[in-house]
């Protein structure tokens, strides 16, 4: 997820029991591609991903298109010049309800929940007592009196089973919380011309609706819908959560503007590298901790001075003594790097 101001990594090392990343490697095919896409789980726009041609791979437990007609390397551009739809609905979303939802938060994540003001979010991490990244999540305090959740697909029954453990426990000591998980579509509309897309279905300003924010409103005639100005392009984009009912009214809706395309997995990959933003599993996962990881502007100030967060004594203390290890970012010329390849240095010896 990771979508803003994080670095490329060198490694990126696919998680335990998924298939490769957003159009890295290779995808099984024929009749053993045939037998998973019966166990796998569909979007609500399945249907409209196929019927224009989307090439549907299985990625983390659910079928999802690589790319559509036009190829991974034209629907790249396209989005960078113009404006793109994503179907990002195998995400989890969450609601965080009750009085006591700010310090359940803050008892699993590094970030200062605390500190949002109302429509606002962060990214932040949820970490172990290890001090490693167990996944990145986009927290938002609502206008409505709960925290919306976004956590990544691959993570989603972990993340889910740690926040109902946590939730149990403040319950049983008189704690007021209580877990929703939404079984809304998330689209997600990526590009230049997002706004100017966007506007002409909206009666809000959108101009008002600064990174990171986020508000509940009708969408191209598509009531209770949560647009929050986020992506993972690198571009200026929105991710819009839909009831699912309506998700495929709206993409059809927008996707007969012209300069919308279809977006994929390939492109949502390529695009997220080029922008430098980390995916989690490739680039971080739980052997890798903040300082590691150089996300240590996750962190608030008083969250750093009070420790107490998962890891913390861990995470703190890197900060303090320097990491053993750092996640960096490399830019090239001529072909490609492949997942695994052999960093060299310039004289051909490989790179310690």
């Amino acid at each position: 997820m990771l979508r803003a101001g994080c670095r490329a990594a060198l490694s990126r090392r696919p998680p335990q029991g998924s298939a490769p990343r957003r159009g890295a490697g290779e995808h099984r095919s024929g009749a053993a591609e045939a037998a998973a896409g019966e166990s796998l789980k569909r979007t609500p726009l399945d249907a409209l991903h196929r019927s224009r041609g989307g090439r549907m791979v299985p990625f983390a437990g659910w079928s999802l298109p690589l790319h559509y007609g036009q190829g991974h390397l034209q629907s790249h551009l396209h989005t960078r010049r113009r404006c793109s739809l994503f179907d990002v609905s195998h995400m989890l979303q969450t609601r965080v309800y009750g009085r006591d939802r700010i310090r359940f938060m803050e008892s699993l994540v590094v970030g200062d929940i605390a500190e949002l003001k109302p429509g606002q979010g962060t990214l932040t991490l949820l970490t172990n007592e290890r001090g490693g990244i167990v996944d990145d999540l986009i927290i938002t305090n609502t206008l409505e009196d709960h925290l919306y959740v976004v956590s990544n697909a691959g993570c989603a029954d972990k993340d889910l089973a740690i926040m109902r453990g946590r939730a149990a426990e403040l319950q049983a000591t008189g704690g007021d919380i209580h877990l929703e998980v939404l079984d809304n579509a998330l689209l997600a509309l990526q590009g230049p011309s997002m706004a100017r897309v966007l506007q002409a279905g909206l009666s809000d300003d959108l101009g008002k609706l600064s990174f990171m924010n986020s508000i509940t409103t009708t969408v191209f005639g598509v009531p209770s819908c949560r647009v929050t100005r986020c992506g993972y392009t690198g571009e200026d984009g929105v991710e819009i959560s839909v009831p699912t009912g309506r998700a495929v009214e709206l993409a059809e809706q927008l996707l007969g503007v012209p300069e919308v395309w279809p977006a994929g997995l390939a492109a949502r990959d390529s695009l997220r590298l080029e922008a430098g933003l980390c995916l989690y599993g490739n680039d971080i996962d739980e052997t890798t901790t903040p300082a590691e990881a150089g996300l240590m502007w996750t962190l608030g100030k008083r969250r750093r001075a009070a420790m107490d967060f998962p890891g913390a004594a861990v995470i703190m203390a890197q900060v303090k003594e320097k990491p053993k290890r750092k996640r960096v970012g490399l830019t090239s010329v001529g072909p490609p790097i492949r997942p695994h390849m052999a960093i060299l240095d310039p004289e051909g010896t490989p790179a310690q």
